[in-house]
């Protein structure tokens, strides 16, 4: 079992997004007051810390010592921590808090031109580590929730 390390908004998209202590998730259309608000089946974006502080720990490595990434530095909805999102599967569903229903749509992205990480870095983690999702049962989540996984109904 992970939990909700940070849960972070923007109100436009291709910029980096600021924490929250909370925000509401509305079943298929993800984040109230983000950019991404009903966009189709990438409603809601997850990274985990684990995967921002090894980015951290290789910029320091190539001599980035000034900077440093934090949570809703790659655009992410929700920045987890202890839940392995790499092991995730397209269809795998996640619950979040007491009722929030997540669906894995798709795995990573690509990573359009000069997106906010790429402008500063050079490199941005998200397109192979990034998971994105649906919204199957929307509802409040906030920092520290639980996350855990449901493995998807295969038929």
């Amino acid at each position: 079992m992970g939990e909700v390390f940070s849960v972070n908004l923007s109100s436009r998209k291709g910029i980096s997004k600021s924490p929250a202590k909370e925000a509401f998730i509305r079943e298929e259309c993800g984040l109230e007051g983000d950019a991404h608000y009903g966009f189709q089946h990438r409603q809601v974006s997850l990274l985990s810390l684990e995967d921002i502080e090894k980015q951290n720990f290789r910029l320091e490595r190539d001599g980035f010592t000034s900077f440093r990434l934090k949570p809703g530095d790659f655009a992410e909805n929700i920045t987890t921590r202890g839940i392995e999102l790499f092991s995730l599967t397209i269809g795998d569903r996640l619950r979040v808090g007491s009722g929030v229903i997540l669906e894995v749509t798709q795995i990573g992205k690509e990573c359009h031109d000069l997106c906010e990480i790429s402008k500063k870095i050079g490199k941005c983690i998200m397109p192979k580590k990034g998971i994105f999702a649906k919204v199957l049962k929307g509802g409040q989540v906030k920092e520290g929730d639980p996350i855990s996984l449901l493995k998807a109904d295969k038929k």
